[in-house]
């Protein structure tokens, strides 16, 4: 036998050419139901691309609905051990999203609306105002529940009023005298600038003041609005952070069930200022669910409505239908869910993100991937597939701002307390899972899967915990970064063209046997696996 014809290696690119078709599979071959089944994230792999830039110019903008899009396409699960404000705030921050839950009373629910929504502003246009009578004490209990503690002082109490002074944490922290009137402590000698002042001017005025508040007042000194120099440093460190452009207020998405009284819960998380709505539901398409939308659109037309979960196409039809502005897809495939297991319904997740993305995008409708990630490469494959943003439970749930209660394990690691809302603890359970204690408990868990009135409570969910992860500061800033690289690797510099060229067949996958997931892993006696430094 003679030995093969050894080319030229510069005629590589032209050989190439000599092959039939590219190598790997295009997302349809790879989403044949018929000859591969249903897949997971696990099931395959991306084929790397040509990288001919530096990762740092990869852009990760998504929309999350047809009007909202976040510079990172994080968004944390609506679970009581996972989002209450303080994971709504941060997530917000860093480029994503917060979806607050809502196994609390309607009041509690709303309060945590309002602190992510007074959290970071450019003007503040509804300032929490105190007379001067007002005591020391309840300034100070003002301070605990709002997170912040300068607060304007106005002859009525009341925006609108004219402004005599500003009490601040410096001003009570020492004072014994819980009776005393703010009037005793309060500053008088304020820096202030006129009504119609452009947010730059105030900015600059309040940089150059050294103060921690610039009123705002009208003609006759009456208080009509306020920045914060806390705001001016937030914007300086967090550049991506999820705002509306005409308040700079964080955006702010809270779930709610399907019930008639989720109506009047709704209405108050609106008049809280909320901006995006889920519906929170393991089976979206029910006649409560279209009823619901369709109210919601109807009574607040301003309000950005997430349907789901689905994971059909003729499941999302009926919600695009309807005039839902996002979908949430998935259906047991969550870390803490066993819906596949006990009810014998849902769908592989890789599998029900392509099918009901591909079916969306047609509408214009993003699509979140909820559940099935446990880490950055499954994050890349549910946003390859079509997703415009993933939804993270049990990831998150192990960090700090989580409301989950941190313990050491038997094994002596440091865990978070996680369960699914569908647990028969979530669902007996009425209360959130670390905050949000109130008197009117109600329960999201039984709403979500339909068991409210059952004599037996059939769990769809299970509880236990999750490792701790340290801070959201580092670890959704590592996510990001991973998902950059990833991209880089695959030659995309955007997720809007990784989209596009999955589409066109340009992005390559290929099928991961068990063996090949056995390959892909460590093969090692013993080995410490750190994820960030």
């Amino acid at each position: 036998m003679s030995a093969p014809q050894v080319l030229d290696f510069k005629n590589a690119e032209e050989v190439l050419k000599e092959y039939d078709g590219r190598d790997g599979l295009s997302v349809t071959e790879l989403m044949d139901a018929k000859v591969h089944g249903g897949l997971t994230y696990n099931d395959f792999l991306v084929l790397p691309g040509y990288i001919g830039f530096p990762a740092s110019d990869v852009q990760l903008d998504s929309p999350v609905t047809k009007r909202i899009t976040l510079k990172s396409p994080f968004v944390s699960s609506p679970m009581d051990t996972v989002t209450e404000h303080d994971m709504a705030i941060h997530m917000a921050l860093h480029g994503g999203l917060g979806v607050i839950h809502h196994n609390c009373s309607p009041e509690a629910q709303a309060d945590m609306v309002r602190k992510v929504k007074r959290y970071e502003n450019g003007f503040i246009v509804d300032p929490v105002v105190i007379k001067r009578d007002t005591t020391v004490g309840e300034a100070k209990a003002l301070k605990e529940k709002w997170a912040f503690g300068g607060f304007p002082v106005t002859e009525s109490g009341k925006l609108g009023s004219k402004l005599l002074g500003i009490v601040t944490n410096r001003d009570i922290q020492f004072v014994d005298d819980d009776e005393m009137p703010v009037s005793k402590v309060m500053v008088t000698e304020l820096i202030t600038a006129n009504s119609g002042v452009t947010l730059v001017q105030a900015n600059s005025i309040l940089a150059q003041s050294k103060k921690g508040k610039l009123p705002i007042v009208d003609d006759k000194g009456n208080l009509v609005s306020m920045i914060s120099r806390s705001d001016l440093t937030k914007n300086l460190h967090f550049p991506l952070a999820s705002k509306l452009p005409d308040s700079k207020q964080l955006i702010c998405a809270a779930a709610i069930g399907t019930r008639p009284e989720d109506k009047v819960r709704l209405a108050k998380l609106v008049d809280a200022g909320l901006d995006i709505v889920i519906l929170d539901s393991s089976q979206g398409n029910s006649m409560y669910q279209i009823e619901m939308i369709k109210w919601i659109k109807k009574e607040f037309p301003e309000l950005d409505v997430i349907g789901g979960n689905v994971v059909t196409r003729e499941q999302a039809a009926s919600l695009i239908a309807a005039g839902v502005d996002g979908l949430r897809i998935g259906m047991g495939s969550g870390s803490a869910c066993i819906t596949q297991e006990v009810m014998a319904v849902g769908r592989p997740q890789a599998t029900a993100v392509y099918n009901v993305c591909q079916f969306a995008s047609r509408f214009g409708v993003p699509c979140i991937a909820d559940g099935g990630i446990q880490n950055v490469g499954h994050i890349v494959k549910g946003l390859a597939l079509g997703a415009s943003t993933v939804m993270m439970g049990g990831l998150l749930a192990g960090t700090t701002e989580s409301p989950g209660t941190s313990f050491v394990s038997r094994e002596g690691k440091l865990v978070k307390a996680y369960r699914g809302m569908g647990s028969i603890d979530a669902m007996q359970d009425k209360k959130a899972g670390g905050g949000a204690k109130d008197s009117q408990k109600s329960n999201a868990g039984t709403a979500r899967y339909f068991s409210e009135g059952d004599s037996v409570l059939v769990a769809q969910g299970v509880s236990g915990a999750v490792a701790h992860r340290g801070s959201i500061a580092k670890f959704v800033p590592y996510l990001a970064a991973g998902l950059k690289h990833s991209l880089q690797d695959s030659g995309m510099t955007s997720l809007e063209e990784m989209h596009r060229k999955v589409t066109e067949g340009v992005v390559r996958f290929e099928i991961r046997t068990p063996s090949a997931q056995l390959e892909g892993g460590v093969n090692m006696e013993s080995y410490e696996k750190k994820l960030y430094a």
